[in-house]
């Protein structure tokens, strides 16, 4: 667990480059000081690196991710464009989807970025209607993404960073197949982050197939 206190210490966030409304986010949650993933995958991040991240749920995996890509993408902002996305994390399941999508808002409360998130198990209504302007964040559920894309629902051309969350999940689930076909639709200039809590032989060939140098 994070551990809770109002003030920053010299060991804080603030020691990790993060542009003022993200400090200002963290702040607000009362985070003291990053935990070892986050201290040890932030700044590679935010130099644009690929990474690979052995981390189990409960680490706070999800902030060392979350917040170099909302600074990425607000440091370099431009429209995603008419069903356009610029930044896809995956993840095996609709309850990870929903935690993963209100961290982004949580630490993206003073940024003004737009978000979506879409899983299965629900009419596709609502979700198609929030991808239709395009979005700067989608947090999806491999089959519901690959549905609505078949649909011509998104675009995923312009995707600047790719998270694959999750990943012994996806395999022990029969998700790789899905997730292997989403990737071949992603330019091969996105910063990948690949996040696994188990290294099997089939995530370690996904490992080789989907980072460039990774950290």
């Amino acid at each position: 667990m994070q551990t809770n206190t109002a003030s920053q210490t010299p060991n804080g966030f603030n020691t990790l480059n993060l542009i003022a409304p993200l400090c200002r986010a963290v702040n607000d949650e009362e985070y003291a000081s990053p935990t070892p993933i986050q201290m040890q995958a932030v700044p590679h991040l935010l130099e644009g690196r690929d990474l690979l991240g052995c981390a189990q749920t409960g680490t706070g995996k999800t902030a060392a991710f979350a917040l170099p890509i909302l600074q990425r993408l607000k440091e370099n902002y431009q429209s995603a464009g008419k069903k356009g996305v610029r930044s896809l994390i995956l993840t095996p399941t609709r309850e990870l989807a929903v935690q993963i999508s209100e961290s982004f808002e949580i630490y993206g409360r003073y940024l003004n970025l737009s978000q979506a998130v879409v899983y299965g198990g629900v009419r596709q209504e609502k979700q198609v209607k929030a991808l239709r302007p395009g979005v700067d964040i989608l947090v999806a559920t491999p089959g519901r993404l690959l549905d609505l894309y078949n649909q011509k629902y998104l675009r995923l051309d312009k995707i600047e960073v790719f998270v694959l969350d999750e990943a012994d999940r996806m395999l022990d689930m029969g998700f790789l197949p899905d997730v292997k076909k989403i990737h071949s639709f992603i330019t091969k200039n996105s910063q990948t982050m690949l996040f696994s809590a188990t290294m099997p032989i089939e995530i370690q060939r996904l490992t080789k197939a989907f980072l460039k140098d990774p950290v």
